[in-house]
């Protein structure tokens, strides 16, 4: 606070440096996100709120580092995420046979952990990842194959997670006597609901997931998206739905202590919900968000406000690289590669 012993000139002249200053670190700020990926980094008309365009904005610009991962990295993140699910499945266990809760509300009051480490740690996991890529498929900037390489590689890693973890806690004393007994009623139940209920509440789960990712884009700090995540995620505990990555821990821990099949578990419990979750995030991405998006990709400094990226082919889009290219980087990137 200046000193009410300045006089008005020097009072005037140390708050207008104050604001040049604050102004020039805004500034600075906002050039360099926008130097490195054109998404904004303030919203237009009200500057702590995004519209649907400008969050569309920062979803492409995220898909865009996405598409481009090695195959390396994208597995040792959805590894990482695959272990977080493991946290999830533990503690969701571990307090619903603590406080002998069977109406999930209690129970699952520690089950969002692991969807709190994966999203702000930035881990791939497969149902978040529906968003972003789905997003840069759809503008034609990105191929199929290029999304299916994706989700395939992330797949894979997460379930080879949360099966270290769910033969770990299967084999271990890390669980409680009653804690492993709480644990077999979860893949137990997923068994015995219909397989058309466990699609229906696939899509459901998928729906929260898909609208947790846009509403991540849409906060503008740390503190807003552990709320945003943890109620989202103590929804699907709450509700009873089904996550794909959490149902493969929940059959795999039944697989490991010889109550039932691999085959049997797949088909009859994980396989439902994971093409529920699928369709829910991509039918949310499709028709609710894309949709009400006008502004497409992003436009970078370099850009004019009329320059339009060139969109792939059909074949290109449909077969990838074995057309030609399977995506298409931003100007500024392309013309940094030409160089």
């Amino acid at each position: 606070m200046p000193s009410r012993h300045l006089s008005g000139n020097a009072y005037r002249s140390e708050c207008s440096v104050s604001d040049d200053e604050s102004i020039s670190e805004t500034d600075v700020r906002e050039a360099v996100e926008r130097s490195r990926s054109g998404a904004p980094a303030a919203g237009k008309a009200v500057r702590d709120r995004f519209s649907p365009d400008e969050i569309f904005q920062r979803i492409i610009a995220a898909a865009d580092e996405e598409i481009t991962a090695g195959n390396r990295e994208l597995f040792f993140s959805g590894l990482a995420a695959g272990f977080a699910i493991t946290l999830t499945f533990f503690l969701h266990a571990s307090v619903t046979a603590s406080t002998g809760d069977e109406t999930g509300l209690v129970g699952g009051l520690l089950y969002p952990l692991g969807f709190v480490y994966i999203i702000l740690g930035g881990y791939q996991l497969y149902t978040e990842n529906t968003l972003p890529p789905v997003a840069l498929v759809l503008e034609r900037i990105a191929s199929v194959p290029a999304l299916l390489r994706i989700w395939t590689i992330v797949l894979i890693a997460n379930v080879v997670g949360a099966g270290v973890g769910a033969f770990v806690l299967a084999n271990t004393g890390v669980l409680s006597t009653e804690a492993v007994t709480t644990a077999a009623t979860f893949g137990a139940e997923g068994l015995e609901t219909s397989w058309w209920d466990l699609f229906f509440k696939g899509v459901f789960a998928g729906f929260i997931v898909a609208g947790v990712v846009w509403l991540d884009y849409a906060a503008r700090d740390t503190i807003s998206r552990l709320v945003l995540v943890y109620l989202a995620f103590y929804t699907i505990a709450a509700g009873h739905l089904y996550h794909v990555v959490v149902s493969v821990c929940d059959m795999l821990f039944l697989v490991f202590r010889g109550e039932i099949g691999l085959f049997a578990g797949a088909w009859e419990f994980v396989f439902p919900v994971f093409l529920g979750n699928t369709l829910g995030g991509v039918v949310l991405v499709t028709v609710v968000n894309y949709g009400q998006t006008s502004q497409r990709r992003f436009k970078t400094p370099q850009e004019s406000p009329t320059e339009l990226q060139p969109e792939l082919s059909f074949k290109e889009w449909i077969l990838g690289g074995f057309a030609g290219r399977s995506y298409v980087p931003p100007s500024g990137e392309r013309e940094a590669r030409q160089r």
